[in-house]
């Protein structure tokens, strides 16, 4: 194995995964819970959190494979596609992606990921959404091939067992004296892994970014565990769907906590503990950790999107 693939991520000094930080957020309006967020976005600044756990032994192994191109999925503002991007040019694989939507073509110096991504060095095949949803077929597969030749596929949202196997890694030691653990959830990676590497005692919390009952069957997948549970409340609407109630908090957590929030996925986790623990939902004494899974780098391109429509933005 190529000698810069020992210990992948861990021994570049461009990724910090000891010790990372765990900040307690106080709260004014209670004092029978304490919670907690470990700052897995801190890792690096954009193969971050939840992208670094999926994308560590997915990596290793298309070097194990001697591969040297990388190809993924994704839509217009996929944190995904940015950190296959950043990890492809960071440790030399050439990288690909699979965009959902012909339109974006024309889009890209006006797409802040895409535009980041292309900056990485990643080639873009534009596909219709009809094309997009036969992505995992093995005729899809095979024009891919024939189209690209040899390369190392990484499902869209990086969820696979490698990721899984990543992702259990979140939960340590250090992180052996909390109640409860709660996470955003997209594909289902992150919870199954925080599923395997939590310990016996802890109760793993869901906060689903995207509507629809469909995620318990794709977690059931990856994990036998009966350690979790999906809250299905704090979606606003869908996946990239958000409110002014949401942004409005995003933007007062931030400036409370010093602590900034993706308006996909961790806003809408810290939105739901928080209304939670006002309900009386957690038992008192509760010890209550969540993930900060980053996806920073997608404010923008919300931010795009709420101007043109005349809305708050992300501050």
């Amino acid at each position: 194995m190529n000698s810069k693939f020992y210990g992948i991520f861990d021994a570049s000094m461009q990724f910090q995964t000891e010790n990372i930080p765990i900040q307690e957020i106080k709260l004014d309006f209670t004092t029978d819970v304490r919670l907690f967020i470990k700052r897995e976005d801190l890792i690096h600044s954009f193969v971050s959190g939840n992208k670094f756990r999926k994308l560590k032994y997915n990596l290793a192994e298309a070097n194990k494979e001697n591969q040297d191109t990388l190809l993924t999925f994704g839509g217009a503002f996929s944190n995904h596609i940015a950190a296959v991007a950043a990890a492809g040019k960071l440790y030399g694989f050439k990288t690909i992606g699979i965009i959902r939507g012909e339109e974006l073509v024309a889009k890209i110096d006006s797409n802040s990921t895409l535009k980041f991504a292309q900056e990485n060095g990643m080639q873009f095949k534009f596909v219709t959404r009809q094309e997009y949803r036969e992505k995992t077929t093995s005729e899809f597969l095979a024009q891919l091939t024939r189209e690209f030749g040899r390369f190392y596929t990484i499902p869209e949202g990086g969820t696979n067992d490698l990721a899984v196997k990543g992702c259990a890694e979140i939960i340590t030691e250090n992180e052996r004296d909390f109640d409860t653990i709660c996470c955003a959830v997209g594909t289902g990676g992150t919870i199954a892994g925080i599923s395997h590497g939590a310990f016996s005692h802890q109760q793993i919390l869901g906060f689903p970014a995207l509507k629809g009952d469909f995620l318990q069957q794709e977690i059931s997948q990856f994990t036998t565990k009966d350690n979790w549970k999906l809250i299905n409340n704090y979606h606003f609407g869908g996946y990239g769907k958000v409110t002014d109630e949401l942004i409005q908090f995003i933007n007062n957590f931030k400036q409370q906590t010093q602590i900034p929030l993706d308006p996909i996925y961790t806003g809408k986790m810290l939105f739901g503990i928080i209304d939670l623990i006002k309900k009386g939902h957690f038992e008192k004494q509760n010890r209550i950790l969540a993930i900060h899974s980053g996806g920073l780098q997608g404010i923008e391109g919300m931010n795009q999107k709420l101007r043109r429509k005349g809305q708050i933005t992300i501050v």
